[in-house]
């Protein structure tokens, strides 16, 4: 299969993941880095390369907010991240447009199927 498909699909989707597991209550980068790889083995395994740019984008489009706490186990901080009030608009119109996309998609994959030639 050509990788560079795949990477597309990845890529369209992968912001919307990210709100959906900020949408569930604040949480830290590396947490959302492990929810990722442990619900969306599909994706590959998610980095910190690609994950905090998606953060910051979302942060700078106003869609999810972020505050510094101290971390409690090396005296340094974290960064908190919550959906915010913009943000879970959006993520409720990307729910909705995702739901009609994935049954348009699976309208044309069933037409597909039934008349693919022997």
């Amino acid at each position: 299969m050509d990788s560079r498909y795949v990477q597309q699909f990845k890529k369209g989707s992968l912001e919307m993941m990210l709100l959906c597991l900020i949408g569930r209550g604040e949480t830290y980068g590396y947490e959302i880095i492990t929810g990722l790889n442990e619900k969306a083995a599909v994706l590959g395994y998610a980095k910190e390369g690609t994950v905090y740019p998606l953060l910051y984008r979302l942060q700078e489009a106003e869609l999810i907010s972020c505050r510094i706490a101290p971390a409690a186990a090396n005296g340094g901080s974290k960064k908190y991240y919550a959906l915010t009030p913009k943000g879970k608009g959006v993520l409720e119109e990307l729910i909705q447009f995702w739901s009609a996309y994935k049954n348009c998609v699976d309208g044309f994959i069933a037409a597909y199927q039934e008349e693919e030639p022997t």
